[in-house]
């Protein structure tokens, strides 16, 4: 695969996830961003889904109407790669995204989704945790007071990526994997 090929790719998954990151941004906690940045690593590579992750939030965390903070810009670069990271690891673990698996009458269709929607809500419970921690660090409040008045956000936040994950993530995976091999490429 050529170079070109894939820094277009992700830049096109950075755009992605930036526009849609300001389409919701009235939405708090409910994002596209994370399953978008999952799938980059998932169909081209544990550092390609990092960079798209950090990339997402160098413009999204800069230019942000909730304002700048910069260790809490540092936190969500490192928090996001992980979803990159660990799609590229799921990928290579055996999650599987085959249309084969998209038949609603087979054990493995939901199994696969299951598992994409439980990957989605364990990454972003790490995420919401490691966060909450640099924030509480950040702003000099004690911990379980920064994760108890986030436990609202938090939750939205995990439930909906579950639902994300579990509803969208085999559908795009295997959608993204057929235009690349469309395209007569495979990432990773």
């Amino acid at each position: 695969m050529t170079s070109i090929k894939k820094l277009s790719f992700i830049i096109i998954m950075t755009s992605l996830c930036i526009s849609t990151n300001y389409l919701m941004i009235g939405i708090p906690n409910v994002k596209f961003m994370d399953l978008f940045v999952f799938l980059s690593g998932y169909t081209m590579g544990s550092l390609s889904g990092a960079l798209v992750g950090v990339l997402t939030w160098l413009v999204y965390g800069t230019i942000n109407p909730y304002g700048f903070n910069l260790p809490t810009l540092i936190a969500t670069c490192i928090g996001e790669s992980l979803y990159g990271i660990f799609g590229g690891f799921s990928e290579r673990l055996g999650l599987k995204a085959s249309s084969e698996s998209f038949n609603a009458n087979d054990g493995r269709f939901w199994r696969e989704k299951l598992l994409f929607g439980i990957i989605g809500f364990l990454l972003t419970f790490i995420y919401d945790l490691f966060t909450n921690v640099v924030t509480a660090m950040v702003f000099g409040i004690p911990l379980l007071a920064c994760i108890a008045a986030g436990i609202p956000f938090t939750l939205v936040h995990e439930v909906s990526n579950f639902l994300l994950f579990f509803l969208l993530g085999n559908l795009l995976a295997n959608i993204i994997q057929k235009m690349l091999v469309m395209g007569g490429e495979k990432f990773g």
